[in-house]
């Protein structure tokens, strides 16, 4: 794509199935490098990946050429995969049906790393169900909190 500039960034978020808290101190440091290593495969480069035991914060820039709903469908497939084979006692993990992303203004850029590394510090105030209908409702997102959290 010859003559293309774009600066895509997003911040995306995922949980695990029926948010259970499995993401642990044995995983997480393993996970998020696995995870940084599929997104540039995709035509993406992570600037950064964190959370606490239940979902994942993902900022990410993407190239013009891959679908955001793509690229967030094969992490997700390729890490639970990863996870099955690497800790076979998380043989039930799974990720969330869905996920939320947000663009971000490349001006935001550095507050949106600075809340994704603070994640740890952030959940002890709020629950992940809390900070999403906070995103969503800042973002001007319609939803259906019957379906939200599946």
């Amino acid at each position: 794509m010859a003559h293309t500039y774009t600066d895509l960034l997003f911040h995306v978020i995922f949980s695990t199935k029926e948010r259970a808290p499995l993401l642990d101190a044995k995983l997480k440091p393993r996970l998020f490098p696995y995870l940084d290593g599929i997104i540039p495969e995709l035509g993406g480069v992570a600037l950064l990946i964190n959370g606490p035991p239940d979902h994942v914060h993902i900022l990410v820039l993407l190239s013009a050429k891959t679908a955001l709903s793509e690229i967030v469908g094969k992490v997700k497939a390729n890490s639970s995969g990863w996870i099955h084979r690497e800790f076979p006692e998380k043989r039930a993990f799974a990720w969330q049906t869905g996920y939320a992303a947000f663009s971000v203004s490349h001006s935001q850029k550095q507050s949106v790393l600075d809340y994704i590394a603070n994640q740890e510090e952030h959940h002890r105030k709020m629950s992940f169900q809390e900070e999403l209908i906070t995103f969503l409702k800042k973002h001007e997102i319609e939803y259906d909190e019957r379906y939200i959290f599946e």
